[in-house]
């Protein structure tokens, strides 16, 4: 009996509290709504913006990154001075040192048998860490073998990081011309496997872990459906092949894949001597500038007129601006 008496208090008390604590919500509400009325007169909060404070805002926000299927653009003012300038690092030698390092990259792909969009992704998050961080301060080797790892794993082909490592030490062997070795498993190796698990994290923290690229080699073939020209092989092939060459350049950093598309579809049409529609022009169906098209293509042919690098020469100048603060590229002495 004192337990059903109990029983019962109890939750005749919980049924006090929950009409209560109704009753008093719904007078807030009324109170709420009698403001939002009476602002006209200056008083209380306008429907309108109670509305607004009750709705979430979108996009949200997320620790200052906003998270969108797009590529990232960088701003202008951060694409002409970026950390390596201001450690002190000429524009050229950073060019050749990126260009360098999208070699790499591309060289590793192809001996890893990766897919070319993997080969790519590598190559545009390497362009934008270093738009973030300095040539100065972390080596270009190491950064382009964690980026070949990184983007195997976007791409869902992933690679073991010691099969990168070798690949990496037999590009060395061949570009300086030495004889081939494979690389021995001694604490140098584990050093430098640690070194790219290192690479590969701070990558991930620069970015923000927004790693995804929209790649335009779709968007030239579909272009080219549209206008009537996909039977066209060299048209096609040559737009592509431009395409990966842009890859080693910063338009990925200026452009969105629409327009780096049409400039090389534009840029292959002009070397082959193929008309396109023109009235009116074919690049705006796709709501494209032309003025962006012909800066593409001008970064795409400096490509080509630009010098050899030497890369001796490059390591030296590297040391010169960090004061041997940080690990050389490759090592050179």
């Amino acid at each position: 009996m004192v337990i059903v008496e109990v029983y019962h208090q109890t939750k005749s008390s919980i049924v006090n509290m929950t009409s209560s604590a109704v009753s008093s919500t719904m007078a807030n509400t009324n109170a709420s709504v009698t403001g939002g009325t009476s602002s006209a007169g200056g008083t209380g909060a306008t429907g309108a913006e109670s509305e607004t404070a009750a709705k979430p805002a979108y996009p949200r926000l997320f620790n200052k990154i906003v998270l969108t299927l797009e590529n990232s653009l960088i701003h202008e003012a951060k694409l002409n001075a970026t950390p390596s300038h201001v450690d002190g690092l000429d524009p050229e030698t950073e060019k050749d040192l990126r260009i360098l390092g999208c070699e790499l990259i591309q060289t590793a792909g192809i001996l890893l048998k990766l897919p070319q969009v993997a080969m790519a992704t590598g190559q545009v998050i390497f362009q934008r860490f270093f738009y973030s961080k300095s040539f100065v301060r972390y080596n270009m080797e190491t950064v382009a073998m964690s980026c070949v790892c990184l983007a195997s794993k976007i791409e869902e082909a992933p690679r073991r990081i010691r099969d990168v490592i070798n690949v990496f030490h037999h590009i060395k062997q061949v570009r300086a011309q030495k004889d081939i070795a494979p690389m021995i498993l001694d604490q140098t190796y584990t050093n430098m496997k640690t070194q790219v698990i290192k690479a590969e994290r701070r990558v991930l923290k620069e970015l923000g872990f927004c790693v995804h690229v929209k790649h335009p080699h779709k968007l030239i073939v579909m272009y080219l459906q549209v206008m009537k020209y996909e039977k066209h092989e060299k048209l096609m092939q040559m737009s592509w092949n431009f395409m990966n060459d842009s890859l080693r350049t910063d338009v990925f950093m200026r452009y969105q894949p629409e327009t780096i598309a049409c400039a090389c579809i534009y840029l292959s049409a002009r070397k082959l001597g193929i008309p396109l529609p023109n009235n009116p022009p074919w690049f705006g169906v796709f709501c494209v500038s032309e003025d962006h098209i012909v800066d593409i293509c001008y970064r795409i042919t400096e490509l080509y007129m630009r010098a050899k690098y030497n890369l001796t020469a490059q390591c030296r100048k590297i040391r010169r601006c960090c004061g041997g603060i940080k690990e050389t590229i490759y090592g050179v002495s």
